[in-house]
């Protein structure tokens, strides 16, 4: 069961613009409820068992992921996998929601939260003040409006166009040099536009004040879906400035929760839980092989 601690202003915004919900996932795949793992139990931090309860954080606005409907209540696909963690753990997992990525890591940095299921981008440079447990395996594209009007076929068209972004995302980096390109190059210049969540990022696709929200394309599916016809999906199946992308939950670096929350979905892997709850959402093409710490070499 989710409960949300704290509530951002964002996520009023996503849940005017994430309504029906159960439109995105297979309500026919039932997730089995997890037996407690007494040998995974006795691995995790002696304050955790005692507390029996873990802060999960997020932005509120990674659907279908992460899908906050109101003050309460959370689901999507992380809120599931979360819910099953819990139970091998025997400990429940709250959610508290903060405003943007950058207030997500700091948090966890300030021991507010014990870590955040996620995902968010594995990078090398996230690595050095954190552990990534990853599980998912992510493309980066863009959502553009009907017929794609700015003809962005790939990262290379975007000199010229006003592009959306998620502040603090990976996605915002690779824009912002891709801009720093069109600059040195002598090309129109690209505007990025950064927003704090994806919602607002999708809305200003919508009301035509960008031409392009770059971000995975997991979350980005789940907004088409929801347009109803207004927008679609542009420059699939291209790298767009990434190499290998690697996505997974967030513990402090060197936290043994780390080793842990690995560990748990290894044997949710293993029961079929975790390609359950992947199917169900729609993720079939972002579940990954192996799940591991640390994975991206970017």
């Amino acid at each position: 069961m989710n409960m949300i601690v704290k509530f951002a202003g964002a996520a009023a915004l996503a849940a005017v613009l994430l309504q029906g919900p159960a439109c995105a996932q297979d309500a026919s795949i039932k997730i089995p409820e997890q037996k407690v793992d007494e040998a995974l139990r006795a691995k995790l931090p002696e304050a955790i068992r005692t507390a029996g309860k873990m802060i999960s954080v997020n932005n509120g606005s990674f659907p279908p992921y992460e899908i906050v409907t109101d003050a309460k209540t959370m689901t999507g696909a992380s809120a599931e996998l979360s819910d099953a963690i819990g139970q091998l753990l025997g400990v429940k997992i709250e959610h508290a929601t903060v405003s943007g990525l950058a207030a997500a890591l700091s948090g966890i940095a300030a021991g507010r939260f014990q870590f955040a299921m996620g995902p968010i981008g594995d990078f090398k440079s996230r690595q050095e003040a954190n552990d990534f447990v990853d599980y998912v395996r992510e493309f980066v594209i863009f959502a553009v409006q009907k017929g794609n009007p700015k003809a962005i076929a790939s990262l290379d068209d975007t000199c010229g166009k006003k592009i959306a972004v998620m502040s603090a995302g990976s996605a915002e980096k690779v824009i912002k040099a891709q801009a720093e390109k069109c600059a040195a190059e002598g090309k129109p210049a690209l505007e990025v536009m950064s927003f704090t969540d994806q919602p607002t990022s999708i809305l200003s696709v919508r009301s035509r004040r960008s031409d392009g929200f770059f971000s995975s394309q997991a979350p980005l599916t789940y907004f088409v879906q929801q347009a109803k016809g207004d927008l679609e999906l542009a420059a699939v199946g291209k790298a767009n400035g990434f190499q290998d992308l690697f996505q997974g939950a967030v513990v402090p670096k060197g936290s043994p929760l780390g080793e842990v929350l690995l560990a748990s979905i290894k044997v949710l892997k293993a029961n079929g839980t975790y390609e359950a709850i992947f199917k169900k959402w729609g993720l079939d093409n972002n579940m990954i092989g192996e799940p591991g710490i640390n994975l991206s070499k970017n």
